[in-house]
């Protein structure tokens, strides 16, 4: 009789892993093209490997759940799950449900989403780059005392859509955390603070650590930079050139 060690069926689960893992690269690339092609394969394997472990942490251990689970990383940033602009979603994964029915209430909302969101064909959400690139370039003429009304409405300016189906509570309390987490790397300035809160807005509230975008937490954390002033200086440049390079793509997709 044939008899398989234990040393074995590890090995055959971490070769079934790795087979899911390049299958999930292939599908990201279709998903997310722009994305997958400014982050490359081996940044992105990162960003797949720690979606399929936070999927775990859920239950989700079928195929159709995970993928599930990293395409909403795509579309709403690989720590949607704690996001404030998406708390119904966070409910949804943490219930005590079966797994395949709490995909399918997920998967429900996901086209609801980009049907009132992301409009056909992402139109929406190209929309809402140009713009931000827009503002990101513009001075800002927020004052600390109307900051959070201020921020508000330059949200509901770039991405109209998303503000309106997020709603002004969800986003008073994206603000309040992008201010926190703005402060945590020193920054002082309003501009800084709403630098930080409108990637939040845009990438979801984890884009500061987020394997999605590495430019952001490699910059807050880079040891070469010293003052805060300069970090928030080489962050914003950096969102400008980041900014620059998807627009321009998208712009020149649609020629």
């Amino acid at each position: 009789m044939l008899q398989i060690r234990k040393e074995q069926m590890v090995t055959f689960e971490q070769d079934a892993l790795r087979r899911f893992e390049d299958e999930m690269v292939l599908h990201s690339k279709e998903f997310s093209p722009e994305l997958c092609e400014i982050i490359g394969d081996e940044q992105l394997r990162v960003a797949l490997r720690q979606a399929m472990a936070r999927a775990a942490r859920y239950g989700f251990t079928y195929r159709g759940p995970i993928r599930l689970f990293i395409e909403m990383m795509f579309l709403c940033g690989s720590a949607f799950d704690t996001d404030p602009q998406y708390p119904a979603l966070g409910e949804v994964l943490r219930s005590s449900d079966e797994q395949m029915h709490r995909a399918e209430q997920i998967h429900e909302g996901f086209l609801d989403y980009l049907e009132r969101v992301s409009g056909p064909g992402a139109e929406n959400v190209r929309k809402a780059l140009r713009d931000l690139l827009i503002f990101a370039r513009r001075p800002l003429t927020l004052s600390r005392n109307d900051f959070v009304a201020g921020i508000l409405q330059e949200m509901a300016g770039i991405f109209p859509q998303k503000a309106a189906y997020v709603g002004d509570e969800a986003l008073t309390a994206l603000i309040h955390e992008g201010v926190a987490e703005a402060r945590k790397y020193g920054f002082a300035t309003v501009r800084a603070e709403a630098m930080v809160v409108v990637l939040m807005f845009a990438f979801g509230h984890g884009c500061t650590y987020d394997p999605l975008y590495p430019w952001i937490s490699r910059t807050l954390r880079d040891p070469r930079i010293i003052d805060s002033a300069a970090r928030a200086g080489r962050l914003e440049k950096k969102a400008l050139t980041w900014l620059e390079h998807v627009v321009a793509g998208n712009d020149g997709a649609q020629a």
